[in-house]
């Protein structure tokens, strides 16, 4: 009976893989905006290049591995022959021809066809055999393209094969007494993977392709269809209007992995987070069957204006059948995404017998509405949000501040200059240099600072751009000790969003200069080194902008007017010793150590082994190791997003509890010190903050 279901799974995954194979083929109007984007690049970017032959090969590069970036699907002979257009791209874009990004697609999903035409197959007749001694390369980027289809197809019965084991091997370390189908379950995914990747989607082609172009020029410049474009901006104020449910496919439908707080869906009460949408039906139209069709497009079904009807029809989870189907109608609301939002509390934290209230603030993101001002409804602001919590903390009489910026990937640069502004008094925060002008976003003079003791400002690998000048401007003047990583991600340039005529068309986000820190270094490549090293598993990995192709190089410029604000740079020598000699005896930290060294040795593994024994003794390791990835929030789990786990402290962070024990010690030798009043206040803040 299995294995009669089995082929029925792979049949149906042929027939899905066959019904997704036509061409898709660029809009007329694309041509033009191809064109658009050819004549933008070299005028806007801070490069000032040339859209030339060099360019075109990086771009090739780009497309290729962006669909084929462990080299699994093409075969050598589709590089060769996608080679011969290699430096013509360029020429191409010029004279609006967008073609060559639709030529890609559509090979590749041919040839992912065939790929999912021998897993299915394999998958219906296999009998796992796991005593030999194979081994199944996991880092494939550097591999060459496979030669022959045959050679491919052992690549991916080797793929298939490690799944396969993984999957039983993990049922019994999770000593499960369930019978595990691994055929079935991989027939299943790979009739979800395939669907997902060839979406016939021309938009989503279009921006690969020209998104491939612009990072030609440098990996944070994009092309931004209107989609995309319109989540941007989303993500920037923290709005959305929908139903408030983060959705994943599975098996066909959209599953709902979490429920937003105060949402549509959590005031209604009737739909539970693992429900299933199979259906969707705008205000009286008709209902729509969603089953298999593109989670882009029936996303966007769901999403509306603020105050319009849709009717969802949900298969509930209790249902493992699918037959018993609910219609549910909702009234699509404004959701603020308060997850990526400041949040903050007070810790009573004891060392050496002396106890402190300290001030703790995580802040995911700089995000701040760029279309209102500051009296408008729905208007954010991360420094208004942060500054918020720094009047609760001085009414508790807090004596410092931990400020964790860890993961906080940057975002808006006015933002960035407001949160500097609530803990220095003026002077300026960063130099911008673009291709014709140098000039200072400052603080001006008689700033009334909102924080005045101490501030310790923790940061890792993945804190990059407006966290990087924050940091590196706070540390500059010597308002605040860096803790975490040795260093930042170092994204040293700035980016601006550029509309391209028509809405249709889409927009262009160019990195149009550089920032450099008060005292004229860069943090392209280098970021900002921490004054006191406490490594995260983050700080093993092999991440950060010197990683990334096509990164612009480190430079330095001239310092500027500036002078430091206060004196905490003293206290970093003596803020060393101290804890260093209390982390060289403390367990949990040594403990944690060794597994940011376990880590990298993880990270850096080429092959594993497809043996059954050694493979289970190698995953039982890498999952205790893991466990401590995931209670220290590093882990990208899709149910549950890195930038919620941080709003909770986890018993298990160990680099904030060190932090907060630097804290204590800066507190200590500071003896309540606090940065001098500035001489008289000019109200600006005020202004800008709307009178907060």
């Amino acid at each position: 009976m299995k294995r009669t279901i089995l082929y029925s799974l792979a049949f149906a995954l042929a027939a899905s893989c066959g019904a997704s194979a036509a061409e898709v083929k660029p809009q007329d109007y694309y041509g033009k905006i191809a064109r658009r984007v050819g004549d933008m690049l070299p005028k806007y970017h801070v490069l000032q290049k040339k859209l030339d032959d060099d360019i075109s090969q990086k771009a090739w590069t780009n497309l290729v591995t962006f669909y084929d970036f462990d080299h699994s699907v093409f075969l050598k002979s589709d590089m060769d022959e996608l080679a011969k257009r290699e430096k013509s791209l360029d020429d191409e874009l010029h004279a609006g021809d967008p073609s060559f990004g639709f030529d890609v697609y559509n090979l590749y999903c041919r040839r992912l066809s065939e790929r999912m035409e021998f897993a299915t197959n394999f998958l219906a007749t296999v009998e796992w055999d796991f005593s030999t001694n194979e081994t199944y390369r996991v880092k494939r980027k550097d591999a060459p393209w496979p030669e022959t289809r045959e050679e491919a197809e052992d690549h991916w019965r080797r793929r298939l094969k490690n799944e396969a084991l993984v999957q039983i091997l993990g049922a019994e370390l999770d000593k499960s007494t369930n019978e595990v189908d691994a055929a079935g379950s991989l027939v299943k995914k790979y009739r979800q993977y395939y669907t997902v990747l060839t979406e016939p989607d021309e938009e989503a082609v279009l921006q690969h392709y020209l998104s491939a172009v612009a990072r030609a020029y440098d990996p944070h410049s994009d092309y931004m269809s209107p989609a995309s474009k319109e989540d941007f901006d989303m993500e920037m104020s923290l709005t959305l209007c929908g139903v408030g449910a983060v959705l994943h496919m599975d098996e066909g439908a959209l599953k709902i992995v979490e429920i937003m707080a105060g949402g549509p869906v959590d005031r209604d009460g009737r739909i539970k987070e693992g429900d299933k949408i199979v259906g969707v039906q705008q205000e009286d139209g008709e209902m729509e069957d969603i089953m298999w069709k593109p989670i882009k497009k029936s996303i966007k079904k769901i999403r509306g204006p603020k105050g319009t009807r849709v009717t969802l029809e949900i298969v509930p989870r209790s249902d493992t059948s699918g037959a018993t189907k609910k219609q549910i109608e909702l009234v699509r609301d404004e959701i603020k995404l308060e997850d990526q939002a400041a949040t903050g509390r007070v810790e009573t934290v004891s060392l050496g017998g002396f106890t402190n209230k300290v001030g703790y603030v995580y802040l995911p993101g700089f995000y701040g509405t760029m279309d209102k001002r500051p009296q408008d409804p729905g208007f954010r602001s991360c420094a208004m949000d942060v500054a918020k919590l720094i009047a609760e903390f001085n009414a508790e009489d807090v004596g410092g501040l931990v400020l964790d910026l860890r993961g906080n990937g940057g975002g808006s640069l006015r933002e960035a200059v407001l949160l500097s502004a609530l803990f220095v008094p003026n002077g300026p925060v960063v130099q911008v240099k673009d291709v014709r002008n140098l000039g200072c976003l400052p603080i001006p003079y008689g700033n009334p600072v909102a924080f005045r003791r101490p501030l310790v400002v923790l940061t890792d690998r993945a804190s990059a751009s407006a966290s990087e000048i924050v940091a590196g401007h706070l540390h500059d003047v010597g308002r605040a000790v860096i803790l975490g990583d040795g260093r930042t991600h170092g994204k040293g340039t700035v980016q601006t969003v550029l509309g391209m005529g028509p809405a249709q068309y889409g927009s262009m986000k160019i990195t149009t200069a550089r920032f450099y820190r008060v005292d004229g270094r860069s943090t392209q490549l280098e970021g900002v080194e921490a004054d006191i090293r406490l490594p995260s598993l983050l700080d093993s990995l092999d991440i950060g902008e010197d990683k990334l192709p096509n990164a612009l190089p480190f430079s330095r410029i001239l310092p500027a007017d500036y002078a430091r604000c206060w004196n905490m740079y003293e206290y970093v020598p003596e803020l060393r010793k101290l804890a260093e000699a209390r982390l060289a005896t403390n367990e949990r930290y040594q403990k944690h150590i060794e597994n940011v060294n376990a880590m990298k040795e993880m990270s850096e593994r080429e092959e594993v082994s497809l043996e059954r024994e050694a493979r289970k003794a190698q995953m039982a390791a890498d999952r205790e190791l893991r466990e401590v990835a995931d209670a220290d929030g590093e882990d990208d789990d899709d149910d549950k997003p890195r930038r919620r786990k941080r709003n909770e402290r986890s018993k298990d962070d160990v680099v904030l509890d060190a932090a907060f024990d630097v804290m204590c010690d800066l507190i200590r030798l500071n003896d309540g010190a606090e940065v001098p009043r500035p001489r008289t206040n000019s109200g600006w803040y005020n202004a800008i903050m709307g009178g907060f």
